[in-house]
């Protein structure tokens, strides 16, 4: 009787395990070491996509705005803000009880049409400039105070080699501009983190010059509570050495690190491709769409597996000293990877499919991190 008692109840624990298993998500595994998001548009936070609402609702438990609350979207005019899609993202993280990202305040692209010139099309003053970005960070931090979790303060203000990105900021105001955007946002919200966020930052040349840029703003009593490593990543890029050693090198500021914008592209880099660069375009090819039939091959489904669990094997031995990871979309439908850098091309990018549906790699670090 005894030993039937234990094989009836070995057996019950076995099936509550399966069980648990196969209803576990990512926010309950991976959640237990670092917060885990995804970026989402309009469209799914005003209940649009029941689909997409139910993987978010599901599997993350922090999101980013994909693009709602860049320049160009909420201030579209010099005194002019529209709300209604970022009051939106804004409720539904709260409403789900989420960790809200605001995504950015100070970027060179897509950034307010006319914040850098005057009635004339000639570039505005250095004081004007800093004016105006001064409003536009509180306008908007200070209308979401005590709900964002954390703001992308500059987006993007390094070239891969390490120089000064040229952009309008930088050649109106110069390198201090970064200093006063991070100023204007902790006064703005001194609650919210701040940080920096970038691409290609596995690069030696980029991280030392974002180290530096840290240092100094540090040393200047300003604060930059975590750096984001952009993680658009490839089958063959970033080299994951060097990747590691970005992540022991920003933590080593005192930074929290963070995967903000991760997705795979699975598709071939054209000659001339770098990083993450937005107005990027380049000629459609065939030899540069090996996927047109709309799957992967068995091959790219094995390189898609590997590669993810490559790097989630990193996320999970550096969760001590990482936040957050943040996936960017919710489905290769919604992937900013498709026609980009070239128009016509379908990508693969993300760990849900087209219709919805867990690919095989999420169960997989699902169970990486159980």
């Amino acid at each position: 009787m005894k030993k039937q008692i234990f094989f009836t109840a070995a057996i019950c624990c076995l099936a509550f395990s399966s069980c648990a298993s196969a209803e576990s998500t990512l926010k309950e595994s991976i959640g237990k070491y670092f917060l885990i998001g995804t970026a989402v548009d309009t469209k799914q936070c005003a209940g649009k996509e029941p689909k997409a609402e139910e993987v978010i609702k599901k599997h993350f438990n922090s999101i980013v705005a994909e693009n709602c609350m860049k320049g160009e979207s909420i201030h579209p005019e010099q005194n002019r803000y529209d709300w209604d899609d970022s009051d939106a993202f804004v409720d539904f993280g709260i409403r789900n009880n989420m960790a809200i990202i605001g995504h950015c305040l100070v970027w060179h692209s897509q950034p307010p049409k006319w914040m850098f010139t005057d009635k004339e099309g000639k570039d505005v003053s250095r004081d004007t400039l800093i004016q105006r970005m001064k409003d536009h960070i509180f306008t908007v931090a200070g209308r979401y105070k005590g709900k964002i979790h954390g703001w992308d303060v500059v987006n993007e203000a390094f070239e891969d080699d390490g120089s000064w990105r040229k952009s309008p900021y930088y050649e109106i105001i110069g390198p201090e501009y970064i200093e006063l955007a991070f100023r204007f946002a902790q006064e703005a919200d001194p609650q919210a983190e701040l940080y920096y966020n970038d691409f290609s930052m596995a690069k030696p040349a980029k991280r030392k010059a974002v180290c530096n840029m840290v240092r100094d703003l540090r040393s200047k009593g300003l604060r930059i509570d975590a750096i984001g490593l952009q993680s658009h990543n490839g089958t063959d890029y970033p080299n994951l050495k060097e990747y590691e050693i970005s992540i022991d090198s920003f933590a080593a500021l005192g930074c929290k690190v963070m995967i903000t914008e991760l997705d795979l592209n699975m598709l071939p880099s054209p000659d001339g491709f770098a990083g993450a660069e937005v107005s990027q375009n380049f000629e459609y090819k065939n030899a540069m769409d090996p996927y047109s039939s709309g799957a992967l091959d068995g091959a790219g489904e094995k390189m898609f597996n590997s590669r993810y669990k490559a790097f989630f094997d990193i996320y999970r031995r550096h969760a001590h000293q990482i936040s957050r990871v943040t996936l960017w979309g919710v489905s290769d439908k919604n992937s900013w990877l498709n026609d980009w850098p070239i128009k016509g091309r379908t990508n693969f990018p993300l760990f849900f499919d087209r219709e919805y549906k867990p690919k095989d790699v999420v169960k997989d670090i699902i169970k990486m991190f159980k």
